[in-house]
């Protein structure tokens, strides 16, 4: 789903996925996280690499990289913690631990909560104790300023450890009405810091319009991205949904090549994944930004 871009200005050694690859000089990489769902919306495992063409900006490209690994991943929790979450925070924070708990153990979890404002309430962990501890602890006041959350969520994603797969899931009932960052410098951020976001949205209690502008946004966000958003009519559904998000990232494909175009102008590159399976439906992100000349 994902796509990681990696920039080599001199030769270099990457370690990638426990594997270590050389690059000449200025050899760039495209990395995608790709999920493949069939008609009935149930994961595609065991694919071989003859399945897959990739397209960027409409041109055939060529794998050097194909992989269906269970890797560790960096994982933020991006919790609405506003007024209105008061009577979902228990569920939600049941929902969070039951997603933590169906992903990889050597997976590093922290935790971003957002009302008017946004704070890391916790680290990097693996604890689920600790986890626990701080998701119930959460006090829900105020407004919501999740574009300020998420966006703290991706700049707290570049310290982690598991660098090679970088995951956010939000949850959130409400339209985002208190953040500073506006909706198209989160997405091109996101999409620069090759990040998936996930998103749940509770918002069966706003008012049809907010509700509306509210889901677009997280589909904007999830579907550039390569993650997916999901819109259940009653809070106690979030249960089934967060495992499911695990069991997503944990059985992606990874796919990777050099782009064709290696132009270093700074434009976006548009990305597509077809996958020799009737019907499927292909996730990944959308697209990268290629680096500017002053990038290398």
């Amino acid at each position: 789903m994902g796509l990681r871009c990696v920039i080599l200005s001199t030769a270099a050694v990457l370690v990638l996925w426990g594997q270590e690859t050389t690059f000449r000089a200025d050899a760039r990489l495209v990395v995608l996280d790709v999920s493949v769902f069939d008609q009935a919306g149930k994961l595609v495992r065991d694919l071989g690499k003859d399945a897959f063409k990739v397209y960027e900006d409409g041109q055939l490209q060529t794998l050097n990289t194909f992989r269906q690994d269970d890797v560790p991943i960096s994982l933020g929790l991006i919790i609405d913690t506003s007024a209105s979450m008061t009577d979902k925070r228990n569920r939600v924070a049941s929902a969070a631990l039951a997603m933590v708990k169906a992903s990889n153990p050597q997976d590093e979890v922290f935790i971003v909560s957002f009302s008017e404002s946004a704070a890391i309430a916790k680290d990097f962990t693996n604890d689920t104790a600790e986890l626990e501890n701080v998701l119930r602890a959460l006090q829900p006041k105020g407004e919501t300023a999740m574009r300020d959350a998420l966006l703290l969520g991706i700049q707290h994603l570049r310290t982690g450890a598991h660098r090679d797969k970088k995951v956010l899931v939000v949850i959130t009932d409400g339209e985002d009405n208190s953040s500073r960052e506006t909706q198209a410098d989160l997405v091109r951020v996101a999409q620069s810091s090759n990040v998936l976001i996930y998103a749940i949205g509770l918002l069966g209690a706003e008012e049809p319009a907010s509700a509306a502008r509210a889901g677009k946004q997280l589909e904007e966000l999830t579907g550039l991205t390569g993650g997916r958003a999901w819109f259940p009519d009653a809070v106690a559904q979030i249960a089934n949904i967060t495992p499911e998000i695990a069991h997503e990232i944990r059985n992606q494909y990874v796919l990777a090549y050099t782009p064709t175009n290696l132009t270093a102008d700074g434009s976006y590159r548009r990305i597509r994944v077809d996958v020799d399976v009737p019907g499927a439906v292909v996730r990944t992100r959308k697209g990268y930004w290629a680096p500017k000349e002053s990038g290398f």
